[in-house]
Parts: structure tokens; sequence; C-alpha cells
């Protein structure tokens, strides 16, 4: 997971040692927190000396938190040591911050979500252990707990969720409709824990895998089929971390031979958008020496 680098964090020397850390105020808090473990009803508050064994246990420790008092969390800023490893994070409420919207209040569809909140923990590594340095619990604005699921970082989709869209995606099965179905299977929109826009979100990249057998597997393999029966087909396919697809460009050996002589004025146009995958197909078209269009190459963006 990347970490935007915004902030420098305290010295080594302001670091807990890990000697206070363990000492009898920290056994008491450690106490406490395990007498909340085991009271399902009880929220565990983050407390300054509590330690976690990773930097995602204690992420996931704040916003299992969050989600329970009714709000979101972001990170804010991190920093790295010098061998590269991250070794400081600070975590806030996800209203933190101030945003200076460019549109007219009175035009406004959307209301400011920022409102300067003040809420945060921070968390260093000393000794192998992410220990939290400070709390600041205070928040400017209301919270609501019965919401708080539906908050962009606390939004899930599980595995059995995911099997189903799948299966659902490959009968043909469209996306509005499964989320319906879903929405049944819960017991109502108060009982999901995503919205329709994740679950477009999920299928779009499900269906844009390289590594999957389906139409972008396809598209590969008849790709690197023409580029060996013709040596001057050339494409390009631009894909993220996840192998997916983003942007695919493609031109065969007489669309460039025609963008050689006719490549002087090239219109460019995206306005093609009915494929199942919301991928613009963007033709590259020029216009020959009789005054016709020609095709000079094609894109998926």
């Amino acid at each position: 997971m990347d970490f935007s680098i915004s902030a420098v964090p305290p010295s080594h020397e302001e670091f807990y040692p890990l000697s206070n850390i363990a000492g009898d105020h920290y056994e008491q808090d450690s106490n406490r927190v395990h007498n909340n473990l085991s009271n399902h009803h009880t929220v565990v508050e983050p407390a300054v000396g509590m330690c976690f064994s990773t930097a995602d246990d204690a992420k996931a420790f704040y916003r299992k938190y969050g989600t329970e008092k009714g709000f979101g969390i972001r990170i804010r800023t991190s920093k790295k040591g010098p061998d590269n490893e991250l070794r400081y994070i600070m975590l806030v409420c996800a209203r933190e911050g101030s945003y200076v919207s460019s549109i007219p209040i009175e035009v406004a569809t959307k209301p400011i979500q920022s409102v300067q909140c003040g809420a945060h923990i921070t968390v260093g590594k000393k000794d192998g252990q992410w220990v939290i340095m400070s709390v600041n619990d205070h928040h400017s604005h209301e919270l609501s707990p019965t919401k708080s699921r539906m908050f962009r970082g606390n939004r899930r989709i599980n595995l059995q969720v995911k099997r189903t869209l799948d299966m659902n995606d490959e009968a043909g099965v469209r996306v509005n409709k499964s989320y319906r179905s879903l929405v049944a299977s819960a017991g109502g929109y108060d009982n999901m824990e995503f919205i329709e826009r994740d679950v477009r979100n999920y299928v779009g990249q499900q269906r844009r895998a390289l590594g999957k057998q389906g139409d972008a597997k396809a598209l590969l393999t008849h790709f690197s089929q023409m580029s060996e029966l013709n040596k001057y087909f050339y494409f390009d396919i631009d894909i993220d971390e996840d192998s997916r697809i983003r942007h695919v460009f493609w031109a065969d050996a007489r669309t460039r031979a025609a963008c050689k002589y006719f490549g002087d004025v090239i219109s460019f146009d995206t306005t093609y958008l009915t494929n199942k995958y919301d991928m613009p197909f963007a033709p590259f078209v020029g216009v020959n020496h009789h005054g016709q269009s020609i095709l000079l190459g094609c894109g998926l963006l």
C-alpha cells in the first residue's frame, strides 16, 4: 500500500520507550482492553501505549473503532525511515481538514464534507512494535454510528458476494439486477455493507483482468496472433498493478501506412460508449486525397 509523505514525524528520541510502555500504567490499559474485548457491546477506545504487530493492524483497529463510533478514517501523513520502511503514520477522521469548492454555494448540489475535525491518532514503530503515541478523540461534528458502515473506507464486499457477482456476470445478468438480488438476500438496504457503485467497480475490474479467461484474455491472444502474422501490426495494452486493463491501442499495417500519407489532420472521437466495460472506443480518423474518412488506429480508454 502506498502512503503519502507530507509531514515529518517526531524524532526517535520522542518515541515512547518500551520500558515505560510496559510499566504499571500500560499493564492497566492492557487489562482494560482485554476486558473490553471480552464484551462485544463495549467499544474499545484507543489509548496511548497500545501496541500492534503491524501498521495494518493499527489501521484496522482504528477503522473498526470509527465504524462503531460513527466516523470514517484515512491516512493523513506517513514517514519512512532510512531503510525505506514505514516508521510513522497519522490516522485522522475522514472529515479532517478544510475544503474550498470552486462551485458557488448557491449552485452546489453536495454539502462540504470537511469540517476541520481534529480527531486523530499517531502510531510509531519502535523495536518491531507499532505503538499509539498520541490520541485526540474530540470531533467537531456529529457522529453517525448507524451510517458509518457506508463510509467509503468502511465499505466491504466479502468473498461470497464476489463469487455471486462473478457467476451472475458470466451468466449475463446486469449489474443493477445483481445488486437488487443482493439487497433482497440481505433483507433490505439497511443491512447492506456496500453500495451499487462498489458492485459496478468490482465487476468492471474483474472484466478487465488479463489473468482470467474472458474477453481481456481473448483480446491479448488475438493481438499476439496478429503481430505474429504481420510484423507491422502494432498494439499496446496499459495495465495496472492488478493486471487489469486501463487502456488499449492498436493499428495494423494499412492504417499505419495511411497515417504516414494522410496524418496531417486527425480526428479523435471518444463518443462511442456502447461496450459493457464502460471503456470509450476511440477511433483515430483522417481524410484521404478523395475527401473520404479513413481509419488510422483504434483505442479503448
